[in-house]
């Protein structure tokens, strides 16, 4: 699959655009960024094999569920999406525009707090997403 990475940049926009109203107020401090591909550290440190595994997201930062009064004058958690991996993928734009959506969705779901057994069923329930 193929898609320019303005065109692809715009579409995570769009999944963040149509996040309901509720989860964007919580999402505080975080900033969302596109990256070509995880790199191979990143892999290992989540126990993937880099010839074997990639990601298509990661967030990095304190969830809200881990939050304290200690929490403040800290910088933004990020999540990043990963184009190359996510490109591969998919076989169709419709697809693809379905995966990064998905992906933003379950690493928003990481700066919740949410584990990835209730991001499944929070995914497959979900109703904001094509």
């Amino acid at each position: 699959m193929r898609m320019a990475r303005k065109e692809f940049e715009d579409v995570v926009a769009e999944a963040l655009d149509n996040m309901p109203e509720r989860f964007t107020e919580l999402m505080e401090n975080v900033v969302v960024q596109v990256e070509e591909e995880p790199d191979e550290e990143t892999l290992l440190d989540l126990d993937l094999d880099p010839g074997e595994h990639s990601l298509f997201g990661l967030y990095n930062g304190v969830s809200l569920d881990q939050r304290g009064g200690w929490y403040g004058n800290v910088l933004p958690d990020l999540i990043l999406i990963y184009r190359g991996p996510l490109l591969d993928a998919c076989r169709s734009r419709r697809e693809l525009v379905h995966e990064i959506q998905l992906t933003v969705l379950h690493e928003i779901g990481h700066h919740f707090g949410l584990s990835d057994d209730e991001m499944e069923e929070w995914e497959q329930d979900f109703p904001g997403f094509s």
